[in-house]
């Protein structure tokens, strides 16, 4: 995201019932909005799977590769507390079954917090599924799962992770496709006190990911291959030796350079963001009352959950 921009630059449509093309083509348009090129050496580190991580083309592109024995991943160099994180990234093509492609910031230990973007791969021809989840001191099961309303093995498309003291904001393209509040003070947990970084992973999940772990990798496939770039954290507060370096005043200071830290959505951002849940959205567990049955968790009475 644009230094010193807030969340309502997101595309916007007209209103809610506005051409279904009209949307389709702003969301589209999304694969070519960020513009960095920034040497991914200066950022990321290789951290796994040997020479299956790499950064090729002069820091520009890396690409991570599973097969049958290992898969690969790599993190970033900065910790984090807050942050607007996102990265270009071109998923597994062809028959993807089983594999799992992970963009997430995590923090350390039994009792993590962590903010995820998985994406599951299918059979071939049939789409991916976007996954995304929240946890909070060790705790997760905030799966919200979606379609892409786009093949992502065709080209680059931006994955944007907005993390906050209001609320964490995942959009694809720039698209806010879910939020996340804070309603510590009404008793739901929130990701505000540990630092995390930035990881990323190609591994083999067939026996979860694709259909329930019905479908199994098909290794004469391999190897599979993910690819990154325009790795970008413009706006963060990197969290070092114990401190931030975010100013504790730029609430109070709406010309600070850290005044994205209390951006909210705009009327027409949250359109748009209920628009594909309505549309792409195929789970959520604010409805799986079935998961629950001694009662939903209670973010999902507060939070502006869609119930559809």
């Amino acid at each position: 995201m644009m230094k010193n921009k807030p969340l309502c630059r997101f595309p916007t449509i007209p209103s809610v019932n506005a051409s279904t093309i009209l949307l389709l083509f702003s969301l589209m348009l999304g694969s070519s909005t960020v513009v960095f090129a920034k040497d991914l050496y200066d950022y990321l580190d290789l951290t796994w799977g040997e020479d299956r991580c790499k950064i090729l083309n002069n820091g520009e592109l890396l690409t991570v590769t599973l097969d049958e024995i290992s898969g690969s991943g790599f993190q970033s160099k900065n910790e984090y507390l807050y942050a607007n994180i996102e990265m270009q990234i071109k998923l597994v093509s062809g028959n993807s079954a089983g594999t799992v492609t992970a963009f997430y910031l995590s923090s350390k230990g039994n009792y993590h917090d962590e903010i995820d973007f998985e994406f599951l791969g299918n059979e071939t021809g049939q789409p991916y599924t976007l996954h995304t989840n929240v946890f909070c001191q060790g705790k997760g099961n905030r799966e919200m799962q979606f379609r892409l309303w786009f093949d992502p093995t065709a080209d680059f498309h931006t994955y944007s992770i907005h993390w906050t003291p209001k609320h964490i904001v995942f959009s694809v393209d720039g698209i806010a496709i879910r939020e996340f509040e804070n309603m510590e003070e009404e008793g739901v947990p929130y990701p505000n006190s540990q630092p995390m970084k930035v990881y990323s992973s190609l591994w083999n999940a067939d026996d979860w990911a694709t259909r329930g772990g019905l479908v199994k990798t098909d290794w004469s496939e391999a190897p599979f291959n993910a690819y990154f770039k325009n790795f970008n954290e413009e706006d963060a507060c990197v969290w070092s030796h114990g401190a931030s370096s975010c100013r504790s005043d730029s609430r109070y200071s709406p010309s600070s350079n850290n005044a994205w830290l209390w951006d909210k959505l705009d009327y027409g951002a949250e359109g748009n963001m209920k628009w594909v849940q309505r549309k792409y959205m195929v789970y959520n567990y604010c409805t799986d009352i079935d998961r629950f049955p001694e009662g939903l968790p209670k973010e999902c009475y507060l939070f502006k959950n869609p119930k559809y």
